[in-house]
C-alpha cells in the first residue's frame, strides 16, 4: 500500500497547498483521482484495490458516479465481468430519456463506486437515482475516505462505505517515511478535524426514500463547530488520540464530566473517596507522590474500583524534565505509574522530549496525556505564547496527547480534550492563589470539557450530594452548549 501511495503522490493525485473545495471550504489537500486517467497500469491497479476493498458486499451490478468513477467503474466491469449501469447527471432530451443505462431487473442490488468521500452527497445522489429506477443500494466503495463524517453519514441512511484508504492513514504512511513534512500533516489533520459534517435530520432513517431528491441545503453540508460537536461525535474524528476516544466516549455514556481531585493525604482516604465518589465522576485524579501508605496494593485497589465504577485513573504527576528522566519517573520507582495511570500530564518547559519518550513508553497501549498549557492558580506563566507554544507541541505525538489542562478554549481542535481545574459552583479564591471558576462558566461560556474539581467536594459535609451537583450543573453547562449552535 505504501507503493501505490507513493503513486498517487507522485502522479499528483495528492496535491498538499491551498486549494478551494467545491463546498467553498479552502483546504490544505486536494486529492483529484483524475490524473490517473493518463496511466493505466495505475488506474487498473486501483480498480483491483477496490474490487478487494468491498468483498464483503453483496451486489448484483456496479455503478460509478459519474465522472471520475467511471473509468473506475468500467475497469471493474470488465476485469471481474460485472454488469455495468451508467448513471447520467441529467437524462437525454431524446432516445429512451434515461438517466440510468444499462441492462437490470428492478430489486437488483447495486455497488456504488466513487473516487473520494468527503460529506457523502454524491453518493446519496446517486443512490437516490438509482432507488427511483428500481434498484437496491447497500453498499458504496471508494477509493479515499478523506474522514470527514461522509462514510457515518451514509451508514446513517443505510448505506456501508468500504474505503481502500484514509487520508489520515496516507498522512501517516507519507510522513514515516519522509515524503512529506510534519508541518503540512498537521495542517491537514486540523483542517479534517474542524471540518465535520454535521448530521441532521434529513440523513436520518434507515432507507432513503425512492422519490425524495436532494434539497439545496444538502448541497453543501453544514459544518459542526468544536464547541458545538458532542463528546460522542469527537470520538469519530480521525484525528482523536485512543485515551481521548476512551475518555469522551465513557462521559457520552456515564453522562459526567467531572473529574474528582482526590487531595487527600493517605491512601486509604483516596480508597474510600473513590468508593463513595466513582459513580459520579469520568476521572479520578491524584498526585501519587502526596499520598502516605502508597504500595503496590493501593493501585491494584484503586484500578479494581474504577473498573467497577467506570471512571479512569489520572496521576497529576506534570513531567517536566528530559526525555531519559520523564521516562524513568513514568515506569520505574516507587509509583511505576505507568501500571496503573490512563492518563498523566505534561509540562510544556522541557519541550517535545518528555512526551515523545511517554508516548514511546506506552505504545502498547490506549494511554494518554494532558499537556499543562494554562493553570489556575494566580499569577501563572502558562500564558499567553507559552500556551500557544503548548498547543503546537501537542501536534507532535498526536496518538498520545489527549488533550490540554487550561482555564479557556486554547484551541478549536475537536479532536482535543480540555480539562479545567479550579472549579467550584460559586466563583472566589482560596486565599492561597487558586482562582475558583463556575462549571456554567468553564463548559458553558469558555468551551472546555471537563471539570476538576476537589475540596469543593471533598470539603462538603455531604460528599455524595456535592458530586451530585456538580455533575448535574457541569453536565447541563454540556448540554446546554451543544444545543445553542
Amino acid at each position: 500500500m505504501d507503493e501505490c501511495t507513493d503513486r498517487l503522490l507522485d502522479v499528483q493525485v495528492l496535491k498538499f497547498g491551498t486549494y478551494t473545495l467545491r463546498t467553498g471550504l479552502v483546504s490544505p489537500v486536494y486529492v483529484d483521482f483524475r490524473e490517473i486517467f493518463g496511466f493505466p497500469d495505475l488506474l487498473c491497479e486501483l480498480a483491483e484495490l477496490i474490487f478487494q476493498a468491498s468483498r464483503e458486499a453483496q451486489y448484483e451490478l456496479v455503478c460509478g458516479v459519474p465522472y471520475t468513477a467511471l473509468p473506475l467503474a468500467t475497469c471493474l466491469s470488465i476485469t471481474h465481468r460485472l454488469p455495468l449501469l451508467i448513471r447520467r447527471k441529467e437524462a437525454k432530451g431524446y432516445g429512451t430519456k434515461r438517466i440510468v443505462e444499462g441492462k437490470f431487473v428492478p430489486g437488483q442490488t447495486c455497488l456504488i463506486v466513487e473516487d473520494v468521500v468527503t460529506f457523502g452527497t454524491s453518493i446519496l445522489d446517486t443512490a437516490r437515482i438509482l432507488q427511483q429506477a428500481g434498484l437496491k443500494v447497500t453498499d458504496a466503495v471508494v477509493l479515499l475516505d478523506r474522514a470527514q463524517g461522509g462514510a457515518e453519514r451514509l451508514a446513517s441512511c443505510g448505506i456501508r462505505v468500504w474505503s481502500v484508504n484514509t487520508l489520515p492513514q496516507i498522512l501517516k504512511s507519507l510522513g514515516s517515511r519522509g515524503r512529506l513534512d510534519q508541518d503540512t500533516i498537521c495542517k491537514v489533520l486540523d483542517f479534517l478535524a474542524a471540518h465535520q459534517y454535521e448530521s441532521d435530520a434529513s440523513a436520518n432513517g434507515s432507507a432513503l426514500p425512492p422519490n425524495e431528491q436532494l434539497g439545496a441545503s444538502e448541497k453543501v453540508p453544514r459544518i459542526i463547530s468544536a464547541a458545538a460537536m458532542s463528546y460522542g461525535q469527537r470520538t469519530l474524528l480521525p484525528t482523536t488520540a485512543p485515551f481521548a476516544t476512551r475518555l469522551l466516549s465513557l462521559m457520552e455514556e456515564k453522562r459526567t464530566n467531572v473529574a474528582l481531585a482526590a487531595d487527600v493525604l493517605s491512601c486509604a482516604e483516596a480508597l474510600a473517596l473513590a468508593e463513595e465518589l466513582g459513580p459520579e465522576i469520568c476521572m479520578f485524579k491524584i498526585h501519587a507522590d502526596a499520598l502516605g501508605g502508597f504500595d503496590e496494593s493501593f493501585h491494584l485497589r484503586l484500578a479494581e474500583i474504577a473498573k467497577r465504577h467506570r471512571f479512569l485513573l489520572f496521576e497529576d504527576r506534570k513531567f517536566a524534565d528530559i526525555g531519559s528522566v520523564a521516562r524513568r519517573q513514568y515506569e520505574g520507582g516507587i509509583f511505576r505509574i505507568s501500571h496503573w495511570a490512563d492518563v498523566v500530564t505534561v509540562h510544556a518547559v522541557a519541550g517535545p522530549s518528555a512526551l515523545l519518550s511517554l508516548q514511546e513508553a506506552c505504545s502498547s497501549t490506549d494511554n494518554g496525556a494532558f499537556i499543562v498549557s494554562e493553570m489556575s492558580c494566580q499569577g501563572s506563566l502558562a500564558v499567553g505564547n507559552y500556551t500557544q507554544a503548548a498547543v503546537e507541541m501537542a501536534k507532535v505525538c498526536r496518538d498520545f496527547v489527549a488533550g490540554f489542562i487550561c482555564t479557556s478554549r486554547v484551541t478549536t481542535d475537536p479532536s482535543w480534550v480540555l480539562v479545567t481545574p479550579g472549579v467550584k459552583l460559586q466563583e472566589g479564591g482560596d486565599g492561597q492563589g487558586q482562582q475558583y471558576l463556575t462549571p456554567e462558566e468553564v463548559i458553558g461560556r469558555r468551551g472546555t470539557d471537563v471539570i476538576v474539581v476537589g475540596r469543593g467536594i471533598i470539603d462538603a459535609d455531604d460528599r455524595l450530594a456535592t458530586a451530585q451537583a456538580y455533575r448535574h450543573a457541569a453536565w447541563q453547562a454540556y448540554e446546554g452548549r451543544v444545543a445553542q449552535i
